[in-house]
């Protein structure tokens, strides 16, 4: 009886082997290793010189605003900037002014008008020629710049966005003459 048992034992042991000999000779594994990942930023640049195009030395997180001098009852000057998506997901970008009360005392910030501009540089010279901005994104005071913001649509990665900003004011009060004011403006991406 132990025969029995020994031969039952030594078969048995002996399907084991071939079984795996057969499962060894047809399957095969494959390995990933070191797997990366990176999460998605978003990143807008200024162009520093706007007719120098998109070379990294031209691309920068801040530029010293325009500085308006003589502004009358009915005055207006344009301004022109880039700015580069250099992150890499698509943005929905918005436009508000910033200030501090502080540096206002007179509220010219009432009567002073921001209008944003789609500008088209046709030539890409840089320089904001008329004609090339026809389509405005929408015009505020200072004031609901700040509060409500002009949005400027969506801006995808590697995307530069070229924009007139026209200042302006209307009846300007005799009032506010030798008034000065400061006031920042700031670009916001939120990702899409």
């Amino acid at each position: 009886m132990n025969r029995k048992y020994f031969m039952y034992g030594f078969t048995t042991i002996l399907i084991l082997v071939a079984v795996g000999i057969v499962y060894a000779a047809f399957s095969d594994k494959g390995k990933v290793l070191g797997s990366s990942f990176s999460v998605a930023n978003s990143d807008i640049k200024i162009m520093a010189d706007t007719t120098q195009g998109t070379n990294p030395a031209n691309l920068v997180d801040e530029i010293a605003g325009p500085s308006f001098g003589n502004i009358g009852q009915t005055w207006q000057q344009d301004y022109a900037i880039k700015l580069v998506n250099g992150g890499t997901t698509k943005l929905q970008v918005m436009s508000n002014a910033y200030y501090e009360t502080a540096n206002d005392p007179e509220n010219i910030r009432e009567h002073i008008y921001v209008e944003i501009f789609e500008w088209s540089d046709a030539n890409n010279d840089g320089i904001a020629d008329p004609g090339e901005y026809p389509n405005s994104l929408g015009k505020k005071t200072i004031i609901k710049w700040k509060t409500e913001g002009i949005a400027l649509g969506e801006f995808n990665p590697g995307q530069s966005k070229p924009l007139v900003i026209r200042f302006s004011t209307e009846n300007l009060s005799e009032t506010k003459q030798g008034a000065t004011a400061l006031f920042d403006f700031i670009f916001e991406g939120i990702e899409m």
